[in-house]
Parts: C-alpha cells; structure tokens; sequence
C-alpha cells in the first residue's frame, strides 16, 4: 500500500504537528507554547476520536450533547478531569465547528460556558501547575475559539491538503 498508506494513517504526533503548527499560523505570535500545545492536543485527540467511541471519551457530535452530559448531570461538577473534557469539547464545537454549529446553537452562551469549565477544572486540578493552564485556557477561551475558528476556515479554504498525483502522459 505504500505511499496510499502515509495518506491515509495518520498517528498522534502527525495530528498533534499538524495542528499545532496551524494554530500558530493563526495565533499572536507572542502566543505562550504551553497553551498553544494544550490547544492543539484538543484538535489532534478529537480528530483522531469518533463520535461513537467506547475506549475513550467520545467526541461530541454538537453542543446539545456537551450539555446533556456536563450540564444536566450535576454529579460531575467537582470532577477536574471531566471539567476539563466538557472545556475542551466546548472549545472544540465553537471554535473550529463554528460554522456547522451557529445554525442550531449560541455559540456565544456555549463559549461562556466552556470558559466556566475550564476555570471549574482548575479550581478541583490537584496539579498546580495544570490548575494555572487550566484556568489561562479559560480566561483566554474566546482568544483560543476564535483561533479554531480561523484555523478551520484556513484549512477548508485550501482547496487541497494533498496534491493529487500527475495522470501518466501518453505517448502517442
């Protein structure tokens, strides 16, 4: 399969590369490494997870879902990990799903409250350092959205990511 194969696997470095340096093609160039890293992860781990995933979180298929399972089930406000994943999620819908997700959601209510996440993840993180990205991530969440959201349009403005390959000449 050779070459077909590097198109069509793609491993979690690759992922993470990518979309880190697409989102520093689209941040301040001041940018602080730590969150650009940390929000690239976000891009690269839901890129590589399906909706319907048993062995990890699943990723979301819009917001309706990040509110069923982090705002109508309470018992998981005190959890940081699941905080942050319900953070992240947010992130992740109304940044670089925009687009797809404004018909039906508000996205400036969801924005909100996905900064609200991340700040609760870091009020219950017992790393203090993690706690401190955290809580930047969330203070910072409308500067990261809106840095997805441009990537996003970048990426679907380009008319290919991979060059199709020359058809072979005839010879006649």
């Amino acid at each position: 399969m050779g070459p077909l194969r590097e198109l069509l696997a793609t491993d979690r470095r690759q992922a993470l590369e990518f979309f880190f340096l697409g989102l520093k093609d689209v941040s301040d160039p001041t940018v602080d490494r730590r969150e650009l890293l940390y929000n690239a992860s976000v891009l690269a781990h839901y890129a590589q997870v399906s909706t319907h995933a048993e062995v990890d979180w699943p990723a979301p298929a819009n917001l309706s879902a990040v509110f069923d399972h982090f705002v109508a089930d309470t018992t998981l406000r005190h959890d940081s990990l699941m905080m942050e994943t319900a953070g992240a999620q947010c992130l992740l819908l109304t940044g670089f799903f925009e687009n797809q997700m404004r018909g039906r959601h508000n996205i400036r209510w969801y924005a909100d409250m996905g900064a609200g996440f991340f700040a609760r993840a870091a009020l219950n993180e017992p790393s203090l350092h993690k706690a401190r990205l955290l809580d930047t991530i969330g203070r910072r969440f409308e500067t990261w959205r809106r840095c997805h959201a441009r990537l996003s349009h970048e990426l679907r403005d380009q008319p290919y990511l991979v060059v199709p390959p020359e058809p072979p000449s005839r010879m006649s």
